[in-house]
């Protein structure tokens, strides 16, 4: 979501809401301190956004908990290889999951009867990270315009790759802009970031979506170029790449992308904001903060109450934009 959304929910959530997070930092006086080493289940593979996030949190997160943190990516089922981990796992912290928008959408259409938003507890929102479309520099596409125009001579021959089935997030911003722009793409569904990057160098695909973090080194290197991204401003990290907005296609700026640590349900209120405060503080270490201002992406420090209660405000844009692409399911 946009950050103005986001600080519009915050102040919009309600006093029972502030006392309850109130209660849970009293209760939670006590540092983290896990029995065992803490497990991390991704639903991506290994080099992805959520990949390079969770390492790089684990990083920080050791010295904190004095545990060592397992990275386990969990690919399949757009989320739910992973999601069933989770929701089987012993609710004593050392098993969590990091989610994105994807699980939200999953939930919504294929994955709907088989998860819910009340399988897990929400612990903490760590992200908020805007998509961008990008091509190999050979590309002779340089702007959003540019390929909408080449959708519309070639009758919607264009294959667009992004993480996630018909439906995902990634997905849904391809979607928007096909709504805004009056015309269609093909979408091809991946399961990691590399793979769409691989797919857009090798002259597989013709456009890449993803988050900035993963493909940055190879804008730096000078083998990829931005089209655009999907979001209120332009990416500190890439300026010269203007906005879907900036190019005149009137999409949701609120489709952000986000990342957040939730667990099985049943985890005491008690020991999610352990788990929060201890996250929060990793993130707050030089060489994460390094790695976050380099990827572009926004902080947050919601913890479990204001997880949980930001998660049914998501969902509910969710499904809204699911519905907006025709994509529901019953």
């Amino acid at each position: 979501m946009a950050i103005s959304k986001l600080k519009n929910m915050m102040l919009g959530m309600t006093c029972a809401a502030t006392l309850a997070f109130g209660l849970a930092q009293g209760a939670a006086a006590e540092d983290w301190a896990p029995e065992g080493p803490v497990e991390f289940v991704l639903h991506t593979k290994p080099g992805g956004g959520v990949d390079v996030y969770a390492r790089t949190l684990a990083k920080e997160l050791e010295p904190i908990i004095g545990q060592t943190v397992v990275i386990v990516n969990a690919p399949g089922g757009g989320g739910a290889t992973q999601m069933a981990k989770v929701r089987t796992a012993k609710p004593d912290g050392l098993t969590l999951g990091v989610n994105t928008v994807t699980h939200f959408t999953s939930m919504l259409t294929n994955l709907r009867g088989t998860f819910s938003t009340d399988d897990f507890e929400w612990i903490a929102l760590s992200q908020i990270d805007p998509i961008l479309f990008f091509v190999s520099k050979e590309s002779d596409l340089t702007s959003v315009t540019d390929l909408v125009e080449k959708a519309k001579a070639n009758g919607g021959e264009v294959n667009i790759g992004g993480f996630g089935p018909v439906g995902s997030m990634q997905n849904i911003g391809m979607t928007m802009l096909e709504e805004a722009a009056g015309v269609k793409f093909n979408w091809v569904a991946f399961e990691s970031t590399p793979d769409i990057i691989a797919a857009v160098l090798g002259g597989h695909i013709d456009v890449g979506v993803s988050n900035l973090g993963p493909a940055l080194e190879f804008f730096e290197a000078d083998r990829l170029k931005g089209l655009g991204v999907l979001g209120e401003k332009r990416l500190g990290t890439l300026p010269e790449m203007q906005t879907f907005s900036e190019q005149g296609y009137d999409v949701d700026n609120n489709w952000l992308q986000v990342r957040g640590v939730f667990g099985p349900k049943g985890m005491p209120v008690e020991l999610q904001q352990q788990i929060a405060d201890a996250i929060h503080k990793a993130m707050a270490t030089e060489s994460y903060q390094t790695y976050a201002r380099a990827s572009g992406v926004e902080d947050s420090d919601f913890g479990p109450v204001e997880y949980a209660e930001f998660v049914k405000n998501l969902n509910a844009l969710a499904e809204e934009q699911l519905s907006a692409a025709g994509l529901t399911s019953n």
